[in-house]
């Protein structure tokens, strides 16, 4: 008996974009609807799962390793499927969202990887959906240029031998896709939506390179979400004749609750895993999330203040990489989010020497590779991983079996000697306002304050407000000691929104999303219950 044909899907809410009909083929649309029938329940039972965990975690205030997937980690027969040849060498990954001008400066960039980015950098306006999708198409059949409308300077690939290979970045599981619906209008998966589209179009293309269709799996929590991954992977792959261990998958590992399943998430993508990633925002921001009513000793301090030698973030790279390292996966590092000033040569320098210090520090510890947000960071990082890994593509035979990390070690969050400070909850408050309001206008890499911003900025920024006020923290601030109060982070709101305005001038405030952003950034850090993704809330006020 044949399978029963897929639901039709309907774009819905959406003016009609150029030559979204390249994108939006019946063929395309059919593969992601029949993504959707088979995936979608149980992405919302796994859902449902991440809120009873929390409930756990809200009345233990503890972690462990699974004791029922305790014979994975001590098998030490298994390993991942061996890297291609395009992923082989990953010491230098730039990311960035799919914009034309930003699609081929990452391609000419130097650096060996892509983070193609439709989730964290990139605002999920429809048209950021589908047109990302046509850049990343037009890239691979290298019809894609740009020529900048204000300065007038062109921008083309280079030779497809210099270009960086693309490991694309769908959305999370938890974010819909309301502009594409089923028939009973039930909004598909953000996640199925932009992998869905990119495999059935590029999947063949990208074996016909050389390369392949290779993914950075966000906001994973657990083994259970991995494996849902691995069952998309092999469906799609049989779905349009495609060899089954094609598909190469990156997970990040973002979330507390993941950190303590690094080996599980492996095995259950092992023959399409690729390697685990250290991010830092994400991390802490899960961190808040679930240890929130846990009391003091889960009060971060400032966000700068919680680098990646704090000892219990130092517990977590370290376990990833010897993890990793065990089953034959890449290790890839943390950010550097740097934007170099054309106008400042003395912060270039000093920021220069941090970004150095930073990813020596990772290519000594046996990271394989390592992230940055601009090109102008990528020969830094490069000289850092190329003195440790010279001519070797890798450093996977470091098994770093020295490492050895109890449960209690990655949430010792009160071995770090910090606390919040008044300026920190102002950083918090001016990055909040700030990037909210460009997410609103349809951008998610902002830069604010010589960083380059991403939504995970914004998720630590509300997260530190909101456990700070709730947690009853007290500031110093000249000379006397002030509460952190929603009194407080409102007064504070509306002293940074003034000065936006003064600083940008009343035209440019009207016309854009402050008061707002303003609005949405209190909301989500003062309400009583915590809302999981800003995004969320966001997302219904995003247009477009």
């Amino acid at each position: 008996m044949s399978a029963p044909a897929p639901s039709p899907l309907a774009i819905v809410d959406a003016e009609p974009l150029p030559r979204q009909e390249e994108v939006l083929t019946d063929a395309a649309l059919a593969f992601v609807a029949e993504l959707h029938r088979q995936f979608t329940p149980r992405r919302d039972e796994l859902l449902a799962r991440r809120a009873e965990r929390r409930a756990e975690i809200a009345r233990t205030s503890t972690l462990d390793f699974l004791p029922e997937t305790a014979a994975i980690r001590a098998d030490d027969s298994w390993q991942v499927a061996p890297a291609p040849a395009a992923l082989n060498d990953r010491r230098v990954e730039i990311t960035g969202p799919t914009d034309r001008k930003m699609t081929i400066n990452a391609l000419n960039s130097g650096a060996r990887v892509w983070l193609a980015d439709f989730e964290d950098a990139s605002a999920p306006t429809w048209e950021n959906v589908v047109v990302g999708q046509l850049n990343l198409i037009a890239a691979y059949t290298r019809t894609i240029d740009f020529t900048d409308p204000a300065s007038g300077k062109s921008y083309a690939l280079k030779a497809n031998e210099d270009l960086a290979t693309v490991v694309m970045r769908p959305r999370g599981w938890h974010l819909s896709e309301r502009h594409l619906v089923d028939a009973d209008g039930t909004p598909v998966p953000g996640a199925l939506v932009d992998f869905g589209l990119y495999f059935f179009h590029n999947a063949q293309r990208l074996l016909d390179l050389g390369k392949g269709p290779y993914f950075y799996l966000p906001k994973t929590e657990s083994h259970l979400e991995a494996r849902l991954w691995n069952d998309v992977f092999v469906f799609a792959q049989d779905y349009l004749g495609i060899p089954q261990g094609t598909v190469r998958a990156t997970v990040l590992i973002e979330t507390i609750t993941a950190a303590y399943e690094m080996e599980e998430i492996l095995y259950e993508l092992r023959d399409h895993a690729s390697g685990l990633n250290a991010g830092r925002w994400d991390y802490l921001f899960s961190i808040v999330k679930n240890f929130r009513d846990g009391g003091a000793k889960f009060v971060l301090p400032d966000r700068n203040a919680v680098t990646m030698t704090a000892p219990f973030m130092r517990a977590y790279t370290e376990l990833l990489v010897r993890t990793c390292h065990k089953r034959g996966a890449h290790a890839i590092g943390g950010m550097a989010a740097f934007i170099p000033s054309r106008r400042d040569e003395e912060v270039n320098k000093v920021a220069f020497e941090k970004v150095k210090a930073d990813k020596d520090r990772e290519a000594g510890d046996g990271f394989d590779g390592s992230w940055v947000a601009h090109p102008d960071l990528v020969p830094i990082a490069m000289a850092s991983f190329d003195a440790v890994l010279g001519e070797r593509p890798n450093q996977k035979d470091r098994l770093r079996e020295d490492v050895s990390v109890a449960a209690g070690d990655l949430i010792a969050i009160d071995s770090l000697d910090a606390r919040p400070t008044y300026e920190g909850l102002v950083n918090a408050v001016q990055v909040g306002i700030r990037y909210i309001e460009a997410w609103l206008r349809g951008l998610g890499a902002v830069a604010i304050f010589n960083l380059m911003e991403d939504a995970a900025t914004a998720e630590i920024s509300r997260s530190q407000i909101w456990q700070w006020i709730n947690a009853g923290v007290v500031f110093e601030h000249d000379g006397k000691t002030v509460a952190a109060t929603p009194e407080l982070a409102r007064r504070v709101a509306a002293e940074e929104l003034a000065r936006i305005r003064a600083e940008i001038g009343e035209e440019a405030f009207a016309a854009g999303n402050w008061q707002q952003a303003h609005d949405l950034l209190l909301q989500v850090s003062l309400d009583e219950d915590y809302a999981d993704f800003l995004t969320l809330p966001a997302y219904e006020q995003l247009r477009g």
